[in-house]
């Protein structure tokens, strides 16, 4: 039974993940070499917590409960001889995670599993030089991670399929939706759906077919509006094989099938722009404001998780009638 949760590196995706283990009833232990470290981590998950709230995701009367179930610690020895399950969420460098991943195998019990929240890198890869790589899985939450539902399990060459079936459990009892990938490919299962489509929208705009801003908003008023309830396979079935096969002959020898990243990007980067920390990217950054936009994303995921949650409690409904 996992009661005991460590955590390893507090950035934005380690203290959120953190926060969900703690409304869920875990006990959770932050651990982080950063400068500042208890006291960011500590403002870091007020705020996750303070939003949560604001959307009526915990009640409030929990509240003083879940930040009681949140501690932080200096010493990774320590923080590790307490754990029933760890989660590494460091940088993404192949190095230091499995540097990490070597320290932690020594430190831990053979039974504890090490789960990795990396994005794009393979556990096996990670979890290379460990004793027991067998404990070890990726398990990439998708940001922001304290709303949105979806968890990758991925199971490494070594890792074990049950374990990843036992945290699919325990992801399930956080209010988490896991999938298990059953190959350990680079990025996992929806980064690569997400890569796909961000190559193809870099093209569209190198090509000038489309703005920028028309790129952002046909996916934004278009087919994204459909993907929470309808998925691209079930688009196929809906269609038919025979219409997709027509189409997908005719558009796929137009798009791009690039092998390595737009040559765009560098050229962007030689001119000094990087996005939203230089200040201008494909928006000027100066005239448009990320909060806003992350407040506007996070309101509308919450909305739509619960449009979600109610129509799937309206089907249960129905079924229950007949």
């Amino acid at each position: 039974m996992i009661q005991n949760v460590l955590i390893v590196g507090c950035g934005t995706m380690g203290s959120a993940i953190g926060v969900c283990a703690a409304a869920a009833g875990n006990k959770v232990v932050y651990y982080d070499n950063g400068s500042d470290f208890p006291q960011n981590i500590k403002n870091r998950t007020n705020g996750l917590l303070d939003e949560l709230l604001s959307y009526d995701l915990i009640p409030a009367s929990d509240l003083d409960a879940i930040k009681a179930r949140l501690e932080s610690c200096a010493d990774l020895c320590a923080a590790v001889s307490h754990a029933d399950l760890i989660i590494e969420a460091i940088y993404e460098n192949l190095e230091a995670k499995q540097k990490l991943f070597t320290e932690l195998d020594a430190f831990a019990d053979p039974s504890i599993p090490i789960l990795s929240n990396t994005s794009g890198l393979r556990i096996t890869d990670i979890s290379s030089q460990m004793r027991y790589p067998e404990r070890a899985l990726a398990a990439h939450f998708w940001l922001p991670a304290h709303l949105i539902p979806l968890v990758e399990i991925v199971i490494g060459d070594r890792s074990s399929p049950e374990l990843a079936e036992r945290i699919k459990e325990i992801l399930m009892g956080w209010g988490k939706t896991p999938v298990i990938v059953k190959k350990d490919l680079p990025g996992q299962l929806a980064n690569r759906i997400l890569q796909a489509v961000i190559r193809e929208a870099v093209n569209i705009v190198e090509t000038g077919l489309a703005s920028p801003e028309d790129v952002d908003k046909a996916i934004q008023i278009g087919m994204a509006l459909r993907f929470p309830v309808w998925g691209p396979l079930e688009h196929v079935d809906a269609v038919g094989f025979d219409i997709c096969k027509s189409v997908q002959d005719t558009v796929l020898p137009e798009i791009s099938d690039r092998k390595q990243a737009s040559p765009l990007f560098a050229e962007m980067m030689t001119a000094g722009h990087s996005g939203v920390k230089s200040g201008e990217g494909f928006y000027d950054w100066t005239t448009k404001d990320i909060n806003t936009l992350v407040k506007r994303r996070n309101d509308f995921i919450v909305f739509a998780l619960k449009q979600i949650k109610q129509s799937h409690l309206s089907a249960d409904l129905e079924l229950n009638k007949e």
